[in-house]
C-alpha cells in the first residue's frame, strides 16, 4: 500500500511511478525527478525497510512477475519509468536462466503494462538493455536504435521479448512508450564487474591488460537519470528507440588509468596477448567476462542528443571521479 501523505489534489504536475526504486538506477531516477520540482514522484519497491528519498510517495508491491498487484503504485500516474528487472548475472545458477528472467523481465513488464494502460497511463518508457543490440561490435562499426536486435543471451533475449510485447500492448491502446537501452552504467554504489575493478585497483592487483586496444562505451548513472527523466515528458520521446551513452569511449586500460588516477595511485598494468588473455578465461569457464574486458562494445547515443535535446549530465571523468570517491567512502574493503 502507499506508504507516505500523498501530494494534495489540487497539485497539477505530472505523476510519474518509477518502479524498482530502492535499486541502483531507480533511486538515482528519484532523486533526479523529485530535485526537478516538475513531478509528482511514486516510487515502487519490494519491501518496506528500504532507503527513502524525501518527497516520494512509496509503494510496496513485492515480487515483480505476472501476479504483481499495481493498482495503488499506479493510480493518478500519467508515466512510468520501468527500471525494475531482474538483472544480468555473469554466473547464473538457475536451472532454466531463460525461464527466470521471462517470468520477471517479460511476464511481470507486461502485467504491469497492461494495469498501467486501464489505470490511464499515457507514455510507458522502459529501461531496457544494450544486450538487445548485441554482445559486442566490429571493429569500426557502432550500435544504433535501428540495428536488427541480436541478443545472445537469456537476459538480453528477455528484454528484447519485453521491448516487442509493451510495444504492441500500448500501440493497440493508443498509448505511448519509450525504450532506452543503456551501455554500462556506472556510478556510486555501482555493483558487479565495474566494483571488481575498483577492488582491484584499490588493493594493487597486477593486471595484465596493457596490450588491449578495445573501445566500449558507458554512461554515467546521473546522465542515464536524465535521460529517462527527458523521455518520461519530452514530445518527440514518444514511441522511440535511444540508445544511452557518455560520447567518450574508452579502453580497458584507459578506464583503469583513469580511475586509478581518481583513486591517487596508478594501474599496474602490464602486457599479455589479448588472444592469450581470451584462451585463459575459456579455460576458466569465464569467457564471457574476458570478452567483456578485452572487446569492443560501442554505441551511438546520437539520437536523443539530436531528437530531445538531451547531453550528458556529466563528463566521464566527473561520473568517474564521482563513482570514485563513493567507493572511498562507502565500498572499499
Amino acid at each position: 500500500m502507499i506508504e507516505a501523505v500523498p501530494a494534495r489534489p489540487e497539485s497539477r504536475r505530472s505523476r510519474i511511478l518509477v518502479t524498482g526504486a530502492s535499486g541502483f538506477i531507480g533511486r538515482a531516477v528519484l532523486e533526479r525527478l523529485t530535485t526537478s520540482g516538475a513531478y509528482e514522484v511514486c516510487g515502487s519497491v519490494r519491501r518496506a525497510d528500504v532507503a527513502r528519498v524525501a518527497g516520494v510517495d512509496y509503494a510496496r508491491v513485492g515480487d515483480l512477475d505476472s501476479d504483481t498487484d499495481w493498482s495503488e503504485a499506479l493510480a493518478g500516474c500519467h508515466a512510468v519509468i520501468h527500471t525494475a528487472a531482474r538483472a544480468h548475472v555473469m554466473r547464473d545458477t538457475s536451472m532454466d536462466p531463460l525461464a527466470e528472467f521471462r517470468r520477471v523481465n517479460v511476464d511481470g513488464t507486461l502485467n504491469l503494462v497492461r494495469q498501467a494502460i486501464a489505470a490511464g497511463v499515457r507514455r510507458f518508457v522502459f529501461v531496457s538493455s544494450i544486450k538487445v543490440n548485441g554482445e559486442a561490435t566490429a571493429v569500426g562499426r557502432v550500435f544504433t536504435p535501428d540495428d536488427i536486435p541480436a541478443p545472445a543471451d537469456s537476459y538480453g533475449r528477455s528484454k528484447l521479448e519485453a521491448e516487442q510485447g509493451l510495444r504492441t500492448l500500448l500501440e493497440q491502446a493508443g498509448r505511448e512508450w519509450v525504450i532506452v537501452r543503456p551501455t554500462l552504467v556506472y556510478g556510486p554504489g555501482v555493483q558487479a564487474n565495474f566494483l571488481r575493478m575498483l577492488r582491484w585497483l584499490h588493493r594493487g592487483v597486477p593486471l595484465p591488460l596493457a596490450a588491449v586496444r578495445n573501445r566500449r562505451s558507458l554512461i554515467a548513472l546521473e546522465s542515464l537519470a536524465a535521460l529517462l527523466e527527458c523521455c518520461a515528458g519530452h514530445p518527440a520521446a514518444g514511441n522511440e528507440v535511444f540508445l544511452a551513452a557518455d560520447g567518450e569511449d574508452l579502453s580497458t586500460p584507459e578506464l583503469l588509468r583513469r580511475l586509478a588516477r581518481f583513486m591517487g595511485t596508478r594501474a599496474p598494468l602490464f602486457p599479455v596477448p589479448p588472444a592469450a588473455l581470451l584462451a585463459v578465461g575459456a579455460l576458466v569457464g569465464r569467457r564471457e567476462w574476458a570478452r567483456r574486458l578485452l572487446g569492443n562494445l560501442q554505441a551511438d547515443a546520437s539520437k536523443a542528443r539530436d531528437r530531445l535535446g538531451w547531453s550528458p549530465a556529466l563528463t566521464v571523468d566527473e561520473g568517474l571521479e564521482r563513482t570514485v570517491r563513493a567507493f572511498l567512502a562507502h565500498g572499499a574493503p
